[in-house]
């Protein structure tokens, strides 16, 4: 953890801002697109993922670290419900709900993994450098 000066340069950051990155450009298109409460509740949460992990990084404690990581998996979970909702109501496509939920499914595996690694590691944070 020590090699990490920034969340920028976390594996698990760069691959949730890519689901947002990839999220939003699919919800710009078709019918999804119109339905304004939708398509905004699952930007949010794909932008909440990456967010949170950004910040639990700043808070300079493990134990914060932790706690935002896991609210990050829980937008994970929830981005991955309303694409689900998405699809079976039409608005995007089967591909792109299932490239949208994969990608969801391997960062929620990635901060899971990531959580376990800090829980046993010695880094208490950087407030305590």
């Amino acid at each position: 953890m020590a090699r990490y000066s920034s969340f920028e340069e976390l594996p698990v950051w760069q691959n949730a801002k890519t689901l947002a990155i990839v999220t939003y450009k699919i919800s710009s298109n078709g019918r999804l697109s119109k339905d304004f409460s939708l398509k905004d509740q699952i930007r949010r949460c794909a932008v909440s993922i990456s967010s949170n992990i950004a910040e639990g990084f700043e808070r300079g404690t493990k134990q914060e670290f932790i706690q935002f990581l896991y609210i990050a998996r829980g937008s994970c979970g929830e981005l991955r419900s309303q694409i689900r909702i998405a699809e079976d109501i039409g608005y995007i496509s089967h591909k792109d709900s299932i490239y949208i939920r994969n990608l969801a499914q391997d960062v929620s595996r990635q901060i899971n993994g990531f959580v376990e690694y800090l829980k046993k590691s010695s880094f208490k944070g950087q407030k305590f450098k």
